[in-house]
C-alpha cells in the first residue's frame, strides 16, 4: 500500500502535536521523517515529503498547500523559546546573529524591528550557539530547545511572542501542519487523534524530554501547558492573518495567499 511521507520536527513544542505519530499511530497511512523546522519546509517544498510541521511564514512562499485546521504551534503571550538575547539594551543592538534553523521567527523579529523597535541592525545567519553568537554580535536570536536550555544569566533578553503581543494584541502561531495539495489527504483526523495522544501522555513527554534537555520537569510541563497553545483559534487565526499582512507590507513575502484548509 502506497504511504504518504510525513515529516516530524523533534522540538519539545511540538511534540505533543506528534506523540501519536512517533508512537506508530497511523502508521498505516505514514512513513515518517524527522527534521529541524526549516529542513522539513525545504523538504515538502520539493515534494521529497507529503505532510510536515512548517514554520508558519513558509505557507506564502511554497505554493500548493493546504493547512489541516483547528492545530498549531502557538502562544498567546509569552512563548519562552524564542528569545532576542542581548549584551547590550534593545536601544543599542548593532548587530543580530540569527538562529539558521528559524525561518518564522526571524520574520517575525524582522518585523518587531521595523514596527516596535525602530532599528535596522547589521543581521547573519548563525548555528544556534549563543557563546559564539555573541561573540561578534551584541545580540542573538535562538528558538526551540537552544533558546530554552541556553544560560542567559547577565545578559538582556527579550520574548518575541512576548513582544508581538504588547505590539499587536494578538497571539503569534508559529507552525502548523501543511499538506501538499497533490497527495489527496482530505481528513484532519490522524492529526487530532495523534494530539490528543500527546496529551493523554504528557507526563511520559516532560519526563523525557526533561532527562534530554537537563531541565526541571516543573519548567518544561509549566512550558507545554501555558506557553504553547495548540490550538488554531479564531484568535490565533487573527493573529497569523496580521503576521501575513505585515510580513507583505514590508516585503519580507511577496504577496499574501488566502489561507486554504484540508
Amino acid at each position: 500500500m502506497f504511504k504518504l511521507r510525513l515529516s516530524i520536527v523533534g522540538y519539545l513544542n511540538s511534540l505533543p502535536l506528534s506523540w501519536g505519530f512517533i508512537h506508530n499511530q497511523s502508521k498505516d497511512v505514514f512513513d515518517y521523517d524527522f527534521s529541524p523546522p526549516s529542513l522539513c519546509a525545504d523538504q515538502i517544498a520539493v515534494g521529497s515529503v507529503d505532510v510536515g510541521l512548517i514554520p508558519a511564514i513558509e505557507y506564502q512562499r511554497i505554493t500548493n498547500l493546504k493547512i489541516v485546521p483547528n492545530l498549531s504551534v502557538a502562544s498567546k503571550r509569552k512563548v519562552s523559546s524564542v528569545l532576542l538575547i542581548s549584551k547590550v539594551p534593545i536601544q543599542k543592538v548593532n548587530s543580530i546573529a540569527l538562529d539558521k534553523s528559524s525561518r518564522t521567527s526571524v520574520a517575525l523579529l524582522q518585523i518587531l524591528l521595523k514596527i516596535r523597535f525602530k532599528l535596522n541592525p547589521l543581521v547573519t545567519s548563525h548555528e544556534p550557539d549563543l557563546k559564539k553568537m555573541l561573540h561578534y554580535n551584541d545580540a542573538a536570536l535562538l528558538i526551540g530547545d537552544s533558546a530554552l536550555t541556553a544560560n542567559i544569566t547577565g545578559l538582556y533578553h527579550y520574548d518575541l511572542s512576548e513582544e508581538w503581543r504588547n505590539e499587536t494584541g494578538k497571539p503569534f502561531v508559529f507552525a502548523f501542519w501543511a499538506i501538499r495539495t497533490e497527495s489527496g489527504l482530505t481528513s484532519s483526523t490522524q492529526f487530532l487523534e495523534s494530539y490528543h495522544y500527546g496529551v493523554s501522555h504528557l507526563k511520559d513527554i516532560v519526563k523525557q524530554q526533561s532527562r534530554k534537555l537537563s531541565l526541571p520537569q516543573k519548567q518544561i510541563s509549566n512550558y507545554l501547558k501555558h506557553c504553547i497553545d495548540y490550538s488554531l483559534d479564531e484568535e490565533n487565526l487573527d493573529g497569523l492573518l496580521l503576521f501575513y499582512e505585515l510580513a507583505n507590507q514590508l516585503g519580507i513575502i511577496k504577496g499574501n495567499r488566502k489561507l486554504k484548509f484540508i
